[in-house]
C-alpha cells in the first residue's frame, strides 16, 4: 500500500456512503485506489490486485485494521 497522486483516474462513489463516511473508488491499471470522497484533493491509497481484495474481504466482515 502507498499513498500516490495518480494523472488522472475515474472515481466512483461506495453505495454505503453517508455524509459522515464517505469512500472512493477508482480502478487503475492494475488494483485499485481509495480516497475519502470529502477530501477529493487529499491522499490517496493504492492497492494490488491482491491488497485490494483483502481490503473488501476484510471491510465487509468489519475485521479491517490498519
Amino acid at each position: 500500500m502507498r499513498s500516490a497522486r495518480p494523472i488522472s483516474m475515474s472515481w466512483r462513489k461506495s453505495s454505503r456512503s453517508n455524509p459522515n463516511n464517505c469512500v472512493e473508488l477508482a480502478w487503475p491499471a492494475a488494483g485499485g485506489a481509495v480516497r475519502d470522497s470529502k477530501n477529493a484533493t487529499g491522499p490517496i491509497l493504492m492497492f494490488g490486485e491482491a491488497g485490494l481484495a483483502r481490503l473488501v474481504t476484510d471491510a465487509k466482515a468489519g475485521t479491517f485494521d490498519l
